[in-house]
This record gives structure tokens, C-alpha cells and sequence, in this order.
């Protein structure tokens, strides 16, 4: 009876040792194969619950038959995946991230990853998520996504214009590869200056950024990753065209040139000949254009000494020609023949990328960045003339270890940006230098069952906004299982680039007028903004099947901020802020596998950003309220030579938008208070022959949705009351495309 009673006693702590999973993480090192790595993340896939090897690299975390994927992860090594059945001691080897010989999939990667256990709020939209639609562009990359808005710009360019947490592109950081890209006089244009074939991955940051990419984020970060010819196939093409006249053909090659060296020569080429008016204003009603793009990449690798490196060059040469229909530009160029307009750019850029693990300590490292862009565009609107020419230098270094163990780790380094800029606004010239360098630090602290945050902070001289601090601060807390609340605030700012980010008022008959206050930009001062906010995430199973719900809100409060107030329509006005200006932002999302391979993503958005003008605090114009979004995918079964099809379906609502005041203009050109909400359908079916070879099928604007009158005054396109800006809905109709992808 006693030996029983001790049995009985002892079971409980008996059974609690039977559910642990226990066991050590070892460095693969070809010369030593018990190398054990202290601080290696070990956590159950898809849950909260983990640990930190210690110093003997031994680690126990406990067992749950409902989880049967281990992550184990530890920077500078590749993370793995392991299939776990019982909780049996395990013995595991972790290889290095600079040995690219060997690298096993585990499980099919979600095509929009949002991250459970990062500081930040992120999510990452990766090559199976850009196949949904033709993805022409980066543009065009977030049709298929609700963390990005895409709205139309104006009436005759046809360049679409995203947002994020209810502001315009100016007040995102976008980079690639971590490089800032599209910014300066790139503004307006840049983001259809990387084809959408040459995008591998891209990562969406809400809310301020990192510091180490510097101080001009304000609502966010959209960080591009390219093609890497080490991994990318030898060769790809895909061929492109639609019933609007519009043609492309992207071309990849790659090959490895030795051991250590791998290059790709990436070529892309548009052309639209076919004039389109389906309005019947007499305008195009999307532009003429030809485009070649052409970019060469080297990739170095060498596991042995530690060293990876990228170098990139690019040559662009983008032309657009726009405005009434026959226009000539050899006859009508600068007369009152026809209204017309041509966008001519020219752009050069490269960079090289370094970094250089240390082989003893993986976890330290160093990285050096670097780019060069040279950019020229002549344009002319009518008789409004913008020439802008942009040299921009920009360099990073970076170095990267840990405090301790790999829970505590920090990056700090320095950075220099240099940017020249000659403008030309009809007989104006406006010529600027920009230059600054800046130091910065940024901890990290990660506890995979609690409680993760990177703090950051950068000094930064710059000779026109001054010398400044920028504090930043992402926390994520796990309140239960497989759920994430994260907070942020961040302070940014920018030198607002009025003319090149706002081309499109160039296309009317407004005056421009600059009401500076003797600040050092254009005579204004620096754009200065709080960006703070909160997330959740949680993710759940439903009827066996994965799926998450998502809540965001974010606010900007801008200290400072070059107003561009078009409400009178005969100017528009830039001036100083005085006054009240903001952004709140909310998002609630849904995910979930409704069937099987049958994916629903559906979210609803709501935005009030409101502007001081000069006649009062307004809502912002030409953005809606209320926007909703839902996306269905499909995919069959795939079979063994990769054959399936892919069916892929996108609805957008979008509620009434204020518009800009038209009372100025006379009573059959105004256009009242509010224009009504409407919907837009995007569809699109891939039949995938083979591994190498598929062709697909897609509309977008499936049901015709347009504005009816984009262009005021077009009968008179040289009188006061012309205008183009005016844009809330589609103006091209429906569109139907076909394409086809071959790789080998």
C-alpha cells in the first residue's frame, strides 16, 4: 500500500517529464561536429511555445501532440524544420546560412506570410502570391493584397498610386534590398521601373521602420527583394499583352561563371502603339509608351571565408506620350494645336552589397552598402514644361552581433546619403544639394514565449533639415497561444519634393502657387511626423484547417507638413502647415482555408485623414473612408510533372470620396461634394502545362466600372478650366490580358 501511494505521488511529475521534448542543437562544422550553439531558438510551428538552448547547446521545451512541427533557428545558420512524433531525445545539426549546397524544403510557404514572433509588424508577399495577376510592374504587385491601396492617379498618365495607412508613397521608405529605390524624382514613376517578373519576395513594414534604414520613414517600409541568379532559374521568359495594345517580354538568364560567381542578365521590354478612347473625349485615355529595361547581377559566395556579395547595374529608358488623340509632338509640341505631353526618363543605377560572417561566431557580422543612381526626365505637360535631373549617392555599413546570448542582439553603424538636384518648372530653376551622414543603434531582445522588441535610435546631420534624433520602438507581446500584440512609435522625416511628387497637377490649368515661410526646401520647412499604433494577430484552426484574423490601428500626427491644397480650382497652393493634420488607420483582416486548397482573404479598412487647407480642416480628397476587400484562390492538386490550374478572384469596394472643391468652376464643370462608392473585379486562371510551362488568362475591371467625366474643360484643353487631376475611378474600362511563362 505505501510503495502504491508513492507511485501515485510520483505520477504526476512522471507523466509531466514523459511531455517534454529534449535535446541539442550542434553547428555542422565539417572539422568538428559537436560544436554546440548557445541560444538557437527552438519553438513549435504555428504556436507560442519555445525556448533558448543553453550553453551546452541542450535544450527542453515542452510536448504537445497537436504540434508536430519543430522550428529550430539560429542567425547565421539556415533554420529547419522538424518532424517530430513522439518525444523522443533528438541530437540536431544546424548548417551555416553561407553553404547554399544543401537546402531541404519542409513545408509549402503561405504566399502572404504575416510574422508571428517579430517585433515588427510585417508581412511578406512572396512569388506564389505575385502569380495571382500579371504583375506587370511593382505597381501592380498589391492588386491581389489589402495591406497596400491602390488608387488611380489622374486622367491621362495612367500610373497608379499607392498608399498605406492612409497616406501617399512620399511617406513610405521603399527599397530594394534594403537600398532605398524609388524616391526624389523617381517619385512619381519609380515603382514601374522594376518589372514584376524580376520581384522575388516583397516585405510590407507597418509603422515606422528599422532605423538602420534611415529617418525618412514615416507610415512604413516596402522593401522589394530581386531575383538572385544563384537561385533563379537558367533561363525564364514571359511574354504579356492585352486588348488595350499594351506588349511585354521579360527575359532572365543565369548561370554560374565559377565556384564562387553566378550572374543574370535580366531584360525588359513595353510598348503600347494602339490609341485607346473609350470615353470618347478626345483624350488617350491611357498613354503611348515604350520601355527598355536592362539589368545585370552578380552574385558572390564563398563559405569558407564567410563573404557574400551582390553587384547591380541598370539602364532604363522609359518614354510616355499622352493628351488628345493625333496629337503630333513634331507639329503640336509647345503649340495650341493639340494638347499633348511627353515623359521622357533616363535612368542609370547601381550598387554592391558585402557582408562577411565571422566562421567562429555566426552570430557576428559585418555589411556594407552602396548605391549610385543617376536620373533625367524631360516632360512637358501642354505648355507646362518639368525637367528634373537627380544624382543620388548613398552607403551604409552595418555590423551585427549579440549581447551575451543571440536573445540580446544589436546592429549599429553609420550611413551617408548625397542628392543633387537641378529643376526646371517652365522658365524656373530650382537647384538643390541635399547631404547626410548619420550614426545609429539598435537593440533587439527576443523571448519566443513572451515578450520580443527592437529599440532604435539614430543621429543624424543633414544641411537643410539640421541635426536631429530619431527614436524608434517595436514590442510584441504573446498574451495566449498562437497570438501576437504588438505596439510601435517612431518619429520620421523627409525634405518633401513638391514638384516631382505632385507631376500630375502640371496636366491642368491651375497656377502654382509656393507659399513658403523661408524654410530651406523650395522655402518651406522639413516634413515632420509621429507615427505610433497597435497590432494583433491570431491565428486559429478551423475545421482542420489554418487560418488567421489580423486587427491594426495606426495614427500619423504630422508636426510639420508641406500642404498641397488644390480646394480652389483655379491654383493650387503649397504652403506650411498651420494647423491640424493626421492619419488614423484601421485594418481587420481574416485568412483562413474555407476548403481544401481553397483560400478566402477578406478585410475591411477604414481611414479619416484630415488636412488644415486654407479654407478649413478638410478630409483628405479622393480617398474613401470605407474600403472593402475580399479574395478567393483556388488551386488543384498538383501533379507529379507540376501540371494544375490556378483560378484567382479579387473584389474591391470602395465608399464615396470627398472631392475637391469645383464651385469656382462654372455650374455644368462642377462636380459637387462627394463622389458615390463603387466596386472593381479582378479574375485571373493559369493552366500550368508542366514545371516549365504555363499560359494564363485575366481580366481586371471585369464589370466596365469608369468615371464619365475624368478630364473638366476637355473641349477646351487650353482654357481655364482644364483639368486632370480629378480621378477617383477607373477610366480605361475593362481589360482583358494573356500571358504565358517558360523557364528551364
Amino acid at each position: 500500500m505505501k510503495k502504491l501511494l508513492i507511485i501515485l505521488l510520483w505520477l504526476p511529475i512522471i507523466v509531466t517529464a514523459q511531455q517534454k521534448l529534449e535535446g541539442t542543437v550542434m553547428e555542422a562544422n565539417p572539422n568538428n561536429n559537436n560544436v554546440p550553439l548557445s541560444g538557437a531558438n527552438v519553438y513549435w510551428l504555428n504556436s507560442a511555445i519555445g525556448t533558448i538552448t543553453s550553453t551546452d547547446g541542450s535544450f527542453s521545451i515542452p510536448y504537445d501532440d497537436k504540434y508536430n512541427k519543430l522550428i529550430i533557428s539560429f542567425v547565421g545558420f539556415r533554420s529547419d524544420t522538424l518532424t517530430i512524433d513522439a518525444p523522443r531525445p533528438i541530437r540536431h545539426w544546424l548548417s551555416p546560412t553561407n553553404q547554399l549546397d544543401e537546402v531541404v524544403v519542409e513545408q509549402k510557404k503561405d504566399a502572404v506570410e504575416k510574422a508571428l514572433f517579430s517585433a515588427q509588424n510585417v508581412v511578406t508577399i512572396n512569388s506564389a502570391e505575385l502569380l495571382k495577376a500579371a504583375c506587370c510592374n511593382l505597381s501592380e504587385s498589391f492588386e491581389t493584397n489589402p495591406a497596400i491601396d491602390v488608387n488611380f492617379n489622374d486622367a491621362l498618365t495612367g500610373t497608379r498610386q499607392i498608399q498605406m495607412l492612409g497616406l501617399t508613397s512620399p511617406y513610405l521608405l521603399i527599397t530594394q534590398e534594403n537600398i532605398p529605390m524609388v524616391r526624389g524624382a523617381s517619385q512619381a514613376f519609380g515603382l514601374t521601373y522594376t518589372p514584376g517578373t524580376w520581384v522575388e519576395s516583397i516585405q510590407i513594414t507597418k509603422g515606422a521602420g528599422s532605423v538602420v534604414n534611415g529617418f525618412e520613414s514615416i507610415s512604413g517600409q516596402i522593401n522589394t527583394e530581386l531575383q538572385k541568379p544563384m537561385t533563379d532559374v537558367p533561363l525564364f521568359v514571359n511574354g504579356y499583352g492585352n486588348l488595350n495594345g499594351r506588349l511585354e517580354l521579360n527575359t532572365h538568364f543565369n548561370t554560374k561563371v565559377s565556384p564562387h560567381w553566378s550572374t543574370g542578365l535580366y531584360l525588359h521590354g513595353n510598348q503600347r502603339k494602339v490609341e485607346v478612347d473609350n470615353n470618347d473625349d478626345g483624350f488617350l485615355d491611357i498613354p503611348l509608351a515604350n520601355q527598355i529595361n536592362i539589368s545585370n547581377r552578380w552574385q558572390y559566395q564563398n563559405p569558407e571565408k564567410g563573404l557574400v556579395s551582390f553587384i547591380n547595374v541598370r539602364f532604363l529608358n522609359d518614354e510616355k506620350q499622352l493628351g488628345e488623340t493625333g496629337f503630333n509632338p513634331n507639329t503640336d509640341r509647345f503649340t495650341t494645336n493639340a494638347w499633348g505631353s511627353e515623359i521622357d526618363t533616363q535612368r542609370f543605377d547601381g550598387s554592391v552589397k558585402l557582408g562577411y560572417v565571422f566562421p567562429e561566431l555566426p552570430f557576428q557580422s559585418f555589411g556594407f552598402q552602396a548605391s549610385y543612381s543617376n536620373h533625367s526626365q524631360e516632360s512637358y505637360y501642354g505648355l507646362n514644361q518639368y525637367n528634373i535631373d537627380h544624382e543620388s549617392v548613398y552607403s551604409n555599413l552595418l555590423f551585427s552581433s549579440i549581447i551575451g546570448s543571440t536573445q540580446h542582439k544589436f546592429k549599429t553603424g553609420i550611413s551617408f546619403a548625397y542628392d543633387n538636384y537641378d529643376e526646371q518648372v517652365n522658365t524656373e530653376l530650382f537647384n538643390r544639394t541635399d547631404r547626410s551622414a548619420g550614426a545609429f543603434f539598435e537593440y533587439s531582445y527576443t523571448n519566443l514565449e513572451k515578450l520580443s522588441l527592437t529599440a532604435g535610435a539614430r543621429l543624424d546631420a543633414h544641411n537643410r533639415l539640421g541635426t536631429f534624433f530619431t527614436p524608434r520602438l517595436h514590442v510584441r507581446y504573446t498574451p495566449w497561444e498562437k497570438a501576437s500584440l504588438r505596439g510601435s512609435f517612431g518619429l520620421g522625416r523627409r525634405a518633401a519634393n513638391i514638384f516631382a511628387e505632385n507631376q500630375r497637377l502640371f496636366a491642368s490649368s491651375r497656377s502654382l502657387v509656393l507659399n513658403g515661410n523661408g524654410g530651406n526646401v523650395y522655402g518651406f520647412d522639413a516634413e515632420k511626423a509621429l507615427n505610433f499604433g497597435f497590432g494583433f494577430l491570431q491565428r486559429f484552426s478551423l475545421w482542420n484547417r489554418p487560418g488567421s484574423l489580423s486587427l491594426d490601428f495606426y495614427r500619423t500626427d504630422f508636426e510639420n507638413q508641406v500642404v498641397v491644397d488644390w480646394e480652389n480650382a483655379r491654383e493650387v497652393r503649397f504652403s506650411n502647415l498651420e494647423g491640424d493634420s493626421f492619419a488614423n488607420s484601421f485594418q481587420a483582416e481574416v485568412n483562413h482555408e474555407v476548403l481544401p486548397n481553397v483560400e478566402l482573404r477578406m478585410a475591411y479598412k477604414y481611414y479619416d485623414v484630415q488636412t488644415t487647407y486654407q479654407t478649413g480642416q478638410l478630409q483628405k480628397p479622393l480617398q474613401a473612408q470605407h474600403r472593402y476587400f475580399a479574395n478567393v484562390g483556388y488551386n488543384t492538386q498538383p501533379k507529379e510533372n507540376g501540371a494544375q490550374w490556378r483560378f484567382d478572384y479579387t473584389l474591391n469596394i470602395l465608399g464615396r470620396q470627398r472631392l475637391p472643391s469645383t464651385v469656382a468652376n462654372p455650374e455644368e464643370l462642377q462636380l459637387g461634394d462627394f463622389a458615390e462608392g463603387y466596386s472593381l473585379m479582378n479574375a485571373q486562371v493559369t493552366k500550368v502545362f508542366s514545371n516549365a510551362f504555363e499560359i494564363y488568362l485575366g481580366g481586371e475591371n471585369l464589370t466596365g466600372t469608369r468615371q464619365s467625366n475624368p478630364i473638366l474643360g476637355a473641349n477646351d484643353p487650353f482654357g481655364t478650366n482644364f483639368d486632370t487631376t480629378i480621378v477617383f475611378a477607373p477610366i480605361l474600362g475593362q481589360m482583358v490580358y494573356v500571358g504565358f511563362r517558360f523557364k528551364t
